[in-house]
């Protein structure tokens, strides 16, 4: 009866609509130049990931309700998707970027010629800064010593022997962690140049291949299976040392894609796939230069006028001037709306328990670990000051596996306590606890990680409390974290893995029956991604009975609309400088207006695979201040787009002046006028 949108091709919407901002006029340059680099880093994590757990259904190497059939035909449609969308992205990068970057004086050559000038200096830099790293590899196809790593970037000669003739295949790994990707090249008068560093490679190949014709060179790259599968429930092997020999696996996992030069010359990449045994379905071509997420490292000599000014993060007076927050965090409760607040906020919750004589114990999750995070050394600090700190470290967390590692244990060594993470569940569940000798607790509930790196371009929320209805149930999940017991009740918290879904379930079935009833019912749903069919269900049902539901999802949204049974549903997709990372959960219920704060999506993995919690946003003013907020992003006409039955990004018309609701500016603005009330 009910039709859903593939998760894949739903996320290569998304992916796609990011790469619409590169395309953006009214953005400076290096703004755009930053969304192209996103949507090719978000690609590459794709492939590792996703089209990587298609090829092994196909190879029958994990056991998925997926069969070989539908894998093979969902990953035709991704490659013909992606296909468009490389067409699109260097058409931008080529008719509008590179123009548009010459208008201001910089110059990006794209292939190994160069103008007279700069011949002589690009000689000199190869032969001084490039060549003392480089590491040219024969191939021949009796050698099987020689292995692509993954995602690195690799450049294949092709060689005719002087005085034979014969042909001959010869590989460079482009040295990038020895030399910049876009080599600064002198000025001339007042135009800036660079050039790709494997483009000054091509240029001076005859230099390596001394007793060869260099008939061409190009770029090669392959994509490898990065997910890495941890069967914890049999428990015979200790988790850490199961999660760094599958860590380690990783580099040399199976290849999920090969991508090309699409100028190779066909019998230079007939050698190339017989000698690494490529599978003609992994072939991906691409234009001349690959691994476009270093746009990012662009140099702009012109600075800040070329990129989008930073908004200064706002600071909260009542804190500032109080000297000291949890006085304030007693008489009531404080929102956190990062980065338009700043995050040091939170640094500052730590460092305060850290030192306080009257606190006894500070527990805290941790999914993704920033780096020299001043968090981790808060935290140990106050281990160091006698008091008892525990830390539940997701050891699982994607692609942080090894940093967490690290953290954790250097944690470890200082004398906090570290619970790793639980047998068959992540644990994305983002609160902080700290508790006094007298017994009194605070807490911070937040819907993103306590990362501060992340913090300042992910948009999340957070709530500082010390209310005793919801301290004490954040107490009885670290109850649950720490000695895995599951017979614990939660009210105020919602709970994934106890009672999250059954009160998602109650909520939307309230209003749909007030809907029924000829009464008014509003739901409001912020996430990241909507996959999960059983819940989508629920909400085609809420609609046919004429529930009024707005959708905020950013990523990944499998709820197909505009069909007969889902005509009162509008999904919205927001992205601007700041990734939309919160996660709010509206339910008009009669006109009380419930609102929860949430770390969860309605992803399988979060609501049946993970520990989340959802938690109610009680402070009246804070209420109106979160729905003030979701008003505000429901009537962006700026970047907001429509997401339609076929899953194109629709754009609302073009605003008259004085009408434009850009949603990220008008938050600012709105948190700003907040501060002085």
């Amino acid at each position: 009866m009910y039709s859903y949108f593939n998760r894949d091709i739903s996320w290569l919407s998304f992916n796609y609509r990011v790469l619409l901002e590169s395309e953006d006029l009214s953005l400076p340059v290096y703004e755009r130049i930053r969304f192209l680099s996103i949507h090719a880093s978000n690609l590459e994590e794709f492939y590792k990931i996703r089209v990587a757990e298609h090829r092994s259904v196909i190879m029958q190497k994990v056991h998925s309700e997926e069969d070989p059939a539908e894998a093979e035909q969902i990953l035709e449609e991704i490659k013909q998707e992606v296909t468009r969308q490389q067409r699109e992205f260097f058409r931008i990068f080529s008719d509008e970027i590179l123009p548009e970057l010459a208008g201001e004086k910089i110059v990006l050559y794209m292939n190994a010629q160069a103008k007279p000038e700069h011949r002589g200096f690009i000689k000199d830099y190869f032969m001084e800064e490039i060549f003392p790293f480089l590491q040219p590899v024969m191939l021949l196809k009796e050698d099987i010593r020689v292995f692509i790593r993954d995602n690195r970037l690799y450049q294949v000669a092709q060689l005719r022997k002087k005085g034979t003739g014969e042909i001959f295949y010869a590989l460079n790994k482009i040295p990038y962690a020895k030399v910049p990707r876009f080599v600064e090249l002198p000025p001339i008068g007042d135009t800036c140049y660079y050039m790709f560093a494997e483009d000054v490679i091509s240029a001076n190949l005859s230099e390596i291949f001394t007793g060869y014709t260099v008939e061409g060179s190009y770029n090669i790259k392959i994509s490898r299976d990065a997910d890495i599968f941890i069967d914890d429930n049999k428990g015979d092997k200790n988790l850490v040392q199961v999660i760094k020999e599958k860590v380690k696996k990783r580099k040399v996992g199976d290849v999920s894609r090969f991508v090309y030069d699409r100028q190779m010359p066909p019998e230079c990449l007939r050698y190339l796939i017989e000698m690494f045994d490529i599978l003609p379905e992994d072939l991906i071509p691409d234009y001349a230069h690959l691994n476009m997420e270093d746009l990012v490292k662009l140099p702009n000599p012109a600075g800040k006028e070329l990129e989008t000014p930073a908004q200064t993060p706002l600071r909260i007076p009542e804190l500032d001037k109080a000297g000291r927050l949890f006085p304030v965090i007693r008489e009531k409760d404080i929102f956190i709306h990062y980065p338009y607040h700043t995050f040091d906020y939170f640094i500052r919750f730590l460092m305060e328990a850290s030192i306080n004589p009257h606190v006894d114990e500070i527990m805290v999750t941790q999914y993704r670990v920033a780096q020299d995070s001043e968090i981790i050394t808060n935290l140990i600090n106050a281990a160091k000051n006698g008091k008892k700190v525990t830390v539940f470290v997701e050891l699982k967390a994607r692609f942080d596996e090894e940093n967490n590692l690290f953290t954790s244990e250097m944690m470890k060594n200082a004398g906090i306590k570290i619970i790793y993470s639980l047998p068959g569940l992540k644990v994305h569940a983002k609160v902080a606890l700290v508790i006094e000798k007298s017994g009194r607790q605070y807490a911070c509930l937040s819907t993103g990680n306590f990362n501060e790196k992340t913090a300042r371009v992910y948009s999340d929320m957070a709530i500082f409390t010390s209310r005793r209805i919801l301290t004490k149930e954040i107490a009885r999940l670290f109850e649950v974290l720490e000695t895995q017991n599951r017979n614990v009740n939660f009210n105020k918290l919602w709970v994934a893995q106890f009672n999250l879904i059954p009160n998602l379930k109650r909520m939307i079935r309230q209003e749909t029956e007030a809907a029924k009833a000829g009464k008014k019912a509003h739901i409001i749903l912020k996430m990241n991604g909507l996959q999960d069919t059983v819940m989508i269900d629920e909400l085609y049902k809420a609609a046919e009975a004429g529930v009024k539901i707005d959708l905020i999802i950013r990523g990944i949204c499998c709820l197909k609309p505009n069909q007969p049974y889902s005509r009162n549903i509008r999904i919205i997709r927001l992205v601007d400088m700041y990734l939309e990372h919160s996660r709010i959960w509206y339910f008009y219920n009669g006109g009380k207006e419930d609102l929860y704060l949430t770390s969860a999506d309605w992803m399988k993995r979060n609501l049946y695979r993970r520990i989340e919690t959802a938690f109610p946003v009680l402070d009246k003013k804070i209420k109106k201040t979160v729905l003030s907020i979701l008003r505000i992003q429901l009537n962006d006409n700026v970047k907001a787009c429509l997401i339609d039955e076929n899953l194109n990004n629709v754009f609302f018309p073009v605003p008259e002046k004085g009408k434009e609701i850009r949603a990220q500016e008008e938050i600012y603005k709105l948190i700003n006028s907040t501060l002085t009330d």
